[in-house]
């Protein structure tokens, strides 16, 4: 896609959050100007000069606002779920893609022959597909009051899982470890948060806990007709990238105990709820 304004031989250095990125949107329109690259605060180094855009929550608001006003409800889904993809250096991109839409307005969004909108529209999808997978492949195991489960996905996922979760179990307490992205889903009663965790360490199950996944697995290879196995069916049903974090795969049952980090070290005990 086109972009709306003319090149800059220079990159957007941001803090990696989406309201940085919007700010990164509210810069370029106002020095109406098309980026070389934007890139977060721990992304590639640039080649390119560089301008450190810091976030500023009233300027993210105005544009996160104009959005579905100005070009459609459709096309601010797509900026919130495009930028929780795994897709490379998706901010460009999405930038040019919302350029044109403030242009030309909601028909922007049926231009699924242009590039950059296709490749997004290819990513969400993917990041929807992910979501709805681990809907069904999150296995909780519970340590004392708390439900702890741990996923390893290439989309940032948390945000759409968080909603079928709550809603399902809402008088849960639990906690969901995204190990890819170093993030954690906290829930309580009338309470969700999203904070960092660079490591979770968890003790040994306690017996009863044992005792449900060794059921668990026996119902899980009860059920199956050694007849009809097809390993390629199921794998095309439950890919296999899953199933480090799934309970009936696991040879003992139980899950590694520490999962490597970088910082903080905090055990299940510690996490406040």
């Amino acid at each position: 896609m086109r972009a709306r304004f003319p090149s800059s031989p220079k990159a957007y250095r941001y803090d990696g959050s989406f309201d940085g990125f919007l700010c990164c949107v509210f810069e370029s329109f106002l020095k109406k100007e098309t980026p070389a690259a934007i890139l977060p605060q721990d992304g590639p180094y640039s080649l390119y000069p560089e301008k450190q855009i810091e976030t500023d929550p009233e300027r993210a608001s105005r544009v996160w606002r104009s959005l579905p006003a100005r070009i459609s409800p459709s096309a601010a889904d797509l900026t919130r779920c495009a930028f929780l993809t795994c897709m490379p250096e998706k901010e460009l991109p999405l930038l040019r893609v919302l350029q044109e839409g403030f242009r030309k307005g909601g028909s922007i969004m049926n231009f699924l022959a242009d590039e950059d909108l296709s490749s997004l529209v290819k990513a969400v999808r993917f990041l929807k597909n992910e979501s709805h997978l681990l809907s069904g492949f999150v296995r909780f195991s519970e340590y004392g009051s708390v439900l702890v489960s741990v996923i390893t996905p290439k989309n940032h996922v948390l945000p759409l899982l968080a909603q079928h979760f709550c809603s399902r179990m809402p008088d849960e307490r639990f906690l969901i470890f995204d190990k890819t992205h170093r993030e954690a889903l906290l829930y309580r009663p009338g309470d969700l948060q999203f904070c960092p965790m660079d490591e979770l360490s968890l003790p040994p199950p306690n017996r009863t806990e044992a005792e449900y996944r060794a059921l668990w697995k026996r119902f899980y290879n009860t059920v199956a007709i050694e007849g009809r196995t097809n390993p390629r069916c199921r794998m095309s049903h439950m890919p296999k990238r899953y199933w480090e974090n799934m309970t009936e795969f696991q040879e003992s049952g139980e899950p590694a105990q520490t999962l490597p980090g970088h910082a903080a070290h905090p055990s299940i005990s510690s996490v406040r709820f």
